[in-house]
């Protein structure tokens, strides 16, 4: 029987089923992941400091050997804001490779990948990118930073990637429509097992119902073990508080944007559970929580670059 989700309409008080689909495509999956980041779900994968995602490119070249030719090519490549390199390898569930193979693919990439990139490898992919996809690479950059004409910021991002790179610290991320038990058990012995390298699964469901597509993204292979070893794995990170932030605040965008921060960040603690600074060295932030059953979701994120 196929699994369905409901969208109640409180107007009329019916509900609108919304069936199970797999993808047509893997492509249509690799499509959705460059046009939305967002899909990889980096609320659930950090929740005090929730991952950001900058496209460097899609289908991205691995070399074989030092100076030698691309041998393969992964799916895509993002950066987070810390500059850890994440490559992510998606396959549809109906492909049987996805529980063997597909491991062995993406340790080749990711022993290769940091033996043979170096951060020029990496910037010139992004710009030729920006470039395909006719966007400014400075001014694509600076959006995701949340920074305003601060150059020295963007060079100290790069710098972040580079020392990440040297260092062998990436993430590696398995998506597909459904994680199959096989997989989710190997993601989650690597990730305890790899001290440098975050390892995770991220299913992403689709429903379809009367011309409505909805997208519901879940993260497999966090387990207690892996996340405490990996808790500082962001180079730079530091813990931002209140004071730190309503300084930054006013520095960005003037004291009466600060004043507008702090009545938002009141009225957060009077409505919210929980708030949460970031621990995030590129730009620190302050997420109200809200829960759901059993669960904690970040209800929106305030920058002091003035980005809500």
């Amino acid at each position: 029987m196929a699994e369905k989700i409901y969208l109640h309409d409180e107007a009329s008080n019916t509900l609108e089923p919304l069936n199970a689909a797999e993808y047509v495509s893997e492509d249509l999956l690799q499509d959705l992941l460059a046009r939305y980041p967002d899909l990889l779900s980096g609320d659930q994968i950090d929740r005090e400091s929730p991952r950001r995602w900058l496209l460097i490119k899609r289908e991205m070249g691995v070399p074989g050997e030092s100076g030698g030719g691309n041998r393969w090519s992964i799916d895509h490549l993002f950066l987070d804001q810390d500059g850890i390199p994440t490559l992510v390898e998606t396959k549809r569930s109906s492909d049987t490779r996805i529980r063997r193979e597909v491991v062995g693919q993406m340790l080749d990439y990711a022993a290769n990948c940091v033996s043979h990139w170096d951060i020029s490898t990496i910037r010139n992919a992004f710009e030729e990118d920006c470039r395909k996809r006719a966007r400014e690479p400075v001014e694509e950059l600076r959006v995701f930073l949340g920074q305003e004409e601060d150059d020295l910021e963007s060079e100290s991002f790069w710098s972040l990637v580079k020392t990440n790179l040297e260092a062998q610290r990436i993430r590696l991320l398995f998506v597909a429509d459904r994680i199959a038990p096989e997989l989710q058990r190997i993601i989650e012995f690597l990730n305890d097992q790899m001290e440098r390298t975050e390892v995770l699964g991220i299913e992403i469901r689709q429903f379809i119902g009367a011309g409505r597509k909805t997208l519901v993204p879940r993260v497999v292979g966090q387990t207690a073990k892996a996340q405490q070893a990996k808790r500082g794995m962001a180079t730079g990170a530091m813990a931002w508080d209140r004071d730190m932030f309503m300084s930054r605040m006013e520095k960005l965008r003037g004291p009466q944007d600060r004043e507008l921060a702090e009545r938002i960040v009141e009225w957060a603690e009077k409505h919210f559970g929980e708030i949460w600074w970031s621990t995030n060295s590129a730009s620190g932030s302050v997420i109200p929580e809200i829960q759901v059953g059993p669960y904690r979701h970040s209800a929106f994120r305030l920058n002091p670059p003035g980005k809500v």
